[in-house]
């Protein structure tokens, strides 16, 4: 069964629909879950509508009756959720309906919403355990693969200007997963991924936890398959008006983590990066004015 099983078609009918249509469809199209699990007249509430008109798109796509959609999205979400090209479609009528300013609008409300909510006090706690596990840790190895991958650079690059403390799990060849067999429990990992789980980091994590090393992760769920073994695991939302999950917020995360383990080095970070900045200038790594001043 095709995961998203009626997007193809709306977007086809959706230039020649009347508004009320219109505004029916684009619910459909942009809250594929609920289609699944509410009521017909509550999702005709939400979507500002009449019941009779979420009746009257039914039919407009040749289906008897509201039930019928609602019955296909429930079997899409129980082979597997909707895909990305399903999540697509539904971006691509919402922006040709919406306009790319306000699809813009509403991706920046979004990521800033779930920002936000990293400064509750409990995400707040979370944060700084995090950041004491990973300063006290000898090393810390850093995975996060695909989508996830920026995230885990990022936090290798930033404590590799405070020393060898870090090791990023990825390298050509296939053997981005090797220095995990030097770890011991005095190290740590730091791991991240969100839906759908990459499988490599799922068993590298596993891996990790058999042999007894702490896991600082970021995920998106308190039971999803990263979390499950983690010591500390930092949640994140990844829904947003986009076909594509945000990594923003994991991002976030974890430029926070670093700056704070950073902080917890005093000043062995200090000296660190003194000693970076030496070799930086060196090396004249970074322009300055007077490199135009030269031409």
């Amino acid at each position: 069964m095709d995961p998203a099983p009626l997007t193809a078609k709306i977007i086809a009918a959706f230039p020649d629909m009347p508004a009320q249509l219109q505004t029916a469809a684009r619910y459909v199209l942009e809250s594929p879950d609920d289609v699944a699990l509410l009521s017909m007249r509550e999702q005709a509430r939400r979507a500002g509508v009449q019941p009779a008109t979420m009746t009257r798109l039914a039919k407009r796509l040749g289906l008897a009756g509201y039930d019928d959609i609602r019955d296909l999205y429930a079997q899409a979400i129980r082979e597997g959720g909707l895909s990305f090209a399903g999540k697509a479609g539904a971006q691509v009528a919402s922006q040709k309906a919406k306009g790319e300013q306000a699809l813009a609008a509403e991706m920046v409300a979004s990521l800033t919403a779930q920002i936000s909510r990293l400064g509750e006090p409990e995400a707040l706690e979370r944060l700084s355990r995090a950041a004491t596990l990973l300063a006290s840790a000898h090393r810390i190895y850093c995975l996060g693969l695909r989508s996830s991958h920026p995230v885990a650079w990022h936090m290798t690059y930033v404590l590799s200007l405070l020393g060898e403390k870090a090791v990023l799990l990825d390298a050509v060849a296939g053997v981005g997963a090797d220095p995990i067999r030097m770890a011991t429990d005095k190290d740590a990992l730091f791991a991240v991924s969100v839906a759908p789980y990459t499988r490599a980091t799922i068993d590298m994590a596993r891996y990790a936890r058999t042999q007894g090393i702490p896991i600082v992760a970021i995920t998106d769920s308190a039971v999803s398959p990263l979390a499950q073994v983690a010591r500390i695991a930092v949640l994140v939302s990844t829904e947003g008006p986009s076909f594509f999950h945000a990594i923003t917020p994991a991002f976030v995360v974890g430029e926070i983590l670093a700056a704070l383990v950073a902080g917890q080095g005093g000043e062995a970070s200090l000296q660190a990066l003194r000693r970076t900045e030496d070799q930086l200038t060196a090396f004249n790594i970074h322009w300055s004015p007077q490199d135009d001043r030269r031409t």
